[in-house]
């Protein structure tokens, strides 16, 4: 199994289609992976991290904003990523980023 296969697996499990309880408990894994130089798909990692905070899961807001805070809690990680010497990793960490900086969801509004 390719790295490319093996994200596109873990994609669908954590947040292509959902949000899903084990997704915010991978996130933090997810930032690891994104930060490691010697991670070969490190632009698809931040790309899969974007997708897991656009994602919904509307019977469970709890999940959702669950997922979604530990992606938006690594923004100082994605500030840092979007410098980074590999062109791919800048250009997926900086769409990051706007999506962090823009990111509104029923789940994730003030009560």
């Amino acid at each position: 199994m390719t790295s490319a296969s093996a994200l596109s697996d873990l994609g669908l499990w954590l947040g292509e289609l959902s949000v899903f309880d084990a997704t915010a408990e991978a996130v933090p894994f997810l930032w690891d992976l994104a930060v490691t130089d010697s991670v070969a798909s490190r632009a698809d990692v931040i790309q899969l991290l974007r997708t897991i905070l656009e994602q919904a899961n509307p019977p469970r807001l709890d999940v959702q904003y669950a997922a979604h805070r530990a992606v938006l809690d690594g923004r100082s990680l994605a500030d840092r990523l979007a410098g980074d010497r590999d062109v791919a990793v800048q250009a997926a960490a900086q769409g990051l980023v706007a999506a962090i900086d823009n990111h509104v969801c029923e789940a994730c509004r003030p009560a």
